[in-house]
């Protein structure tokens, strides 16, 4: 195991015992991973964001995507560390200038997401950030997006993956990256 890896590892096992479960959120039998902790406590946020900076620091980001919520939070410090643009990846509706969408199956139905249509430049390349992978559906749609405008995904990076859920699946052939995995 390299240096890296250690610290990694090290490091996703501190925020993992930060991390809280809430049960039956947002509905019964569902185990809710809360990272509000995590993100309160400026040693272990600051870890995560250097983490995922380096994991990305050779690949010419030019622009970090987050999704609507909790991966803006994620994603601004990291453009930040990285010397790149953010960019907010919103529901429907939320944005106030012309959109690019893309729609993805939730469990039951459909949901979509859009972001401005300038954010992303032909030839960018962009970092897609998020705090939970489950099935993969809404890191597909933003790397759809992403491409309707020419950029290029050049990685995704999940604080959490529930790997039960299989959803680096729907991302085949994507750099994903995730720090702590269920």
């Amino acid at each position: 195991m390299n240096t890296t890896t250690r610290h990694s590892a090290e490091l996703a096992a501190r925020l993992k015992a930060i991390i809280r479960d809430v049960p039956d959120f947002p509905k019964k039998g569902i185990v809710f991973k809360d990272i509000t902790p995590l993100l309160a406590d400026h040693a272990a946020f600051s870890g995560l964001v250097k983490d995922f900076a380096g994991a990305f620091s050779g690949a010419g980001i030019t622009k970090v995507l987050g999704i609507e919520a909790r991966g803006f939070l994620l994603a601004a410090p990291i453009a930040l560390e990285l010397g790149a643009g953010i960019v907010p990846v919103r529901k429907k509706g939320k944005l106030p200038y012309k959109t690019v969408s893309a729609s993805y199956a939730l469990e039951y139905g459909t949901d979509t997401l859009e972001m401005h249509a300038d954010s992303v430049k032909p030839g960018e390349k962009v970092l897609v950030v998020d705090d939970v992978l489950a099935t993969g559906g809404t890191a597909a749609a933003v790397c759809e997006l992403v491409e309707k405008l020419g950029g290029k995904v050049a990685g995704i990076a999940m604080l959490i993956e529930l790997e039960f859920l299989r959803g680096r699946d729907k991302l085949a052939g994507r750099d994903v990256y995730s720090l702590i995995k269920y």
